[in-house]
């Protein structure tokens, strides 16, 4: 998947603070995949969060109804 398709979301809700978590990760030149760990931290808590990607969290068409 190329950087401009990537649906990794650059902010995130802190599910602890209900803050803006930011997205730590960089994406690798062959873009992410299915079982990558992407890290956010949170700009109001400080608290991080490793999320696991699912095929689904990488699919553009998620979410659109299609």
């Amino acid at each position: 998947m190329s950087p401009a398709e990537s649906t990794v979301p650059k902010t995130i809700i802190c599910v602890d603070c209900g803050g803006t978590c930011h997205l730590l990760s960089y994406e690798p030149d062959e873009g992410f995949e299915p079982g990558d760990i992407v890290a956010f931290r949170c700009a109001d808590c400080l608290d991080r969060w490793d999320i696991e990607l699912a095929a689904e969290d990488l699919d553009p068409r998620a979410g659109s109804g299609d």
